[in-house]
């Protein structure tokens, strides 16, 4: 299986967000990783940039357009847009939305392009979270997104930590690079 991750930039944000473009390329092979050790299955990874021209309001990519561009490169392989925007529906508590081979989730942008820790906080949690639903709905798992969605009200209201990753994608009590969803009730 392939995964590509797809980092939404606009061409005038282009060299101010090279920082962040890189901890997406880690990130990716961060969840190559995870995957594999979370949900038994082996993904090729990829991560690359889709810049799109600044334009008004009325003119903005949104998720049509991403759906679109999924088609285009191929159904087949599980596409993830880390995104300047929130997903127009959704029926997850974060700001993501998963469907068949599709991820899209909105990219809080740091005030420090190279702050590791508050990418890890506000965007890796999300991203996991949306690969979790991908990866249970893959292995035919029922209630599948209950069972996301109780873990993630545990993080977000009874103090349940997100799991933490050093650089080494190994687990960590200090120094985290990477956080995820606590996946201990879904390893499978």
């Amino acid at each position: 299986m392939l995964l590509h991750f797809i980092f939404l930039v606009t061409q005038d944000d282009l060299q101010k967000r090279a920082g962040e473009f890189e901890y997406v390329q880690q990130m990716a092979q961060f969840y190559k990783k995870w995957i594999k050790d979370t949900f038994s299955t082996d993904a090729d990874v990829q991560s690359d940039q889709m810049i799109t021209p600044k334009s008004g309001l009325l003119h903005r990519i949104d998720t049509s357009a991403l759906l679109e561009d999924h088609r285009k490169r191929g159904q087949e392989i599980f596409h993830f847009y880390l995104c300047n925007f929130r997903p127009l529906w959704t029926d997850c508590t974060c700001e993501g939305y998963s469907a068949e081979n599709f991820g899209m989730s909105l990219w809080q942008r740091p005030k420090d392009q190279n702050d590791a820790l508050f990418m890890a906080e506000k965007n890796c949690t999300i991203v996991s979270h949306e690969l979790s639903h991908e990866f249970l709905r893959q292995k035919k798992i029922k209630k599948q997104a209950e069972l996301v969605h109780d873990v993630w009200t545990k993080h977000l209201f009874d103090e349940l930590p997100f799991e933490q990753y050093g650089k080494d994608f190994e687990l960590t009590t200090k120094d985290p690079y990477f956080f995820t969803i606590d996946a201990s009730s879904f390893r499978l």
